[in-house]
């Protein structure tokens, strides 16, 4: 396992770190031997977030008695101060643990939001008055627009940024990673696999690996998940892969989504995962789960193109602040069901 220092910290964390969304999905016992494993193997970097249903309270009953053995990052999602506070104290309880080692101001996409959460009452007053009373050490940011985040952690608040990077979004590299570089932060890379779209699994980690970040969050379930992230990261990237790996996110990268989720369809369609998905799709094929996705929205996909208040202007791109052509390819991607 590769370790580094967490930007300005002082912490060593593990370059693989363990993403906890999605284990409220499994039973109890199934999480805990997942995050036991992860820490007897080396990965000392744990992710979660308040809104992450009870994923907090999962680590707080699983691993809460091993503590120091763990980099321990949550997150909130409220923009005001007594929210966040109130959900800051909450997260310690539900984890068990007297500090939380990184809080993040979570999901920040909008100029009104990052606005909302740093003003006098913001959420950005109740993180600093946690971390003056010992129980938050380290205040970062996360979010889906890299070059506002790249504006905003230009202004020097924050120790941390958590970002989107994999072979379809490496968007994060034009500017956002290098002014975190810049300004000796730590660097956190999720969604490796773009939430179980990129396939094969094992290049898809090596991509986000092979770039300037300390820690790739990789959402596990399971004993075996983590064995395979960790095989993935056995061998450090060497030049000629790097380069192929890099022409590759070119190619899969190309559709130019940021997944901000300004896009809203009036008929369901989920579009950032049908933009990510489509050189994916074409390249690779997709992942169990990247399928179930497409079985899941085939009738309001298929209605695309028959929803006739979209038939002059499409109601999504007048929303996308990069002017993509989404009505063009949910339309293509109806070809997937044959």
């Amino acid at each position: 396992m590769r370790y580094s220092e967490f930007g300005k910290t002082g912490h060593r964390v593990s370059a693989l770190g363990f993403g906890a969304m999605n284990l409220p999905g499994v039973p109890l016992n199934q999480a805990g031997d997942a995050l036991n494993y992860a820490l007897d193997h080396g990965i000392n970097y744990i992710d979660t977030a308040a809104g992450y249903r009870n994923s907090e309270e999962i680590i707080g009953e699983t691993i809460s008695h091993r503590r120091s053995d763990y980099f321990l990052a949550t997150k909130t999602n409220k923009r005001d101060y007594a929210s966040a506070k109130e959900e800051i104290e909450r997260s310690l309880t539900r984890m068990k643990t007297d500090v939380i080692d990184l809080l993040q101001i979570h999901y920040v996409n909008y100029v009104s939001e990052y606005k909302l959460a740093m003003e006098e009452n913001g959420a950005y007053k109740a993180a600093l008055e946690m971390k003056e009373a010992g129980k938050v050490r380290f205040i970062g940011i996360t979010g889906h627009r890299p070059e506002l985040l790249a504006k905003w952690i230009s202004k020097g608040d924050f120790d941390q940024v958590l970002f989107h990077l994999n072979l379809a979004q490496p968007f994060a590299l034009d500017e956002l990673i290098p002014m975190a570089t810049k300004m000796g932060m730590g660097k956190v890379a999720m969604k490796p696999l773009s939430g179980g779209f990129i396939q094969p699994v094992e290049k898809a980690i090596r991509y986000p690996y092979s770039q300037d970040v300390h820690v790739i969050i990789s959402g596990m379930v399971s004993v075996d998940e983590v064995r395979q992230n960790l095989a993935a990261m056995e061998r450090e990237v060497e030049r000629e892969e790097r380069e192929e790996l890099e022409s590759l996110a070119l190619e899969l990268g190309s559709h130019n989504c940021r997944r901000c989720n300004y896009c809203s369809c009036p008929i369901g369609v989920t579009i950032p995962d049908i933009m990510i998905s489509s050189q994916v799709r074409q390249t690779f094929g997709l992942l169990p789960k990247g399928s179930g996705f497409y079985d899941k929205q085939k009738d309001k996909i298929l209605s695309c193109a028959d929803y006739e208040p979209c038939k002059e202007k499409p109601l999504c791109e007048e929303k996308c602040p990069y002017h993509l052509p989404m009505q063009k390819v949910v339309q293509e991607s109806a070809a997937y069901y044959g």
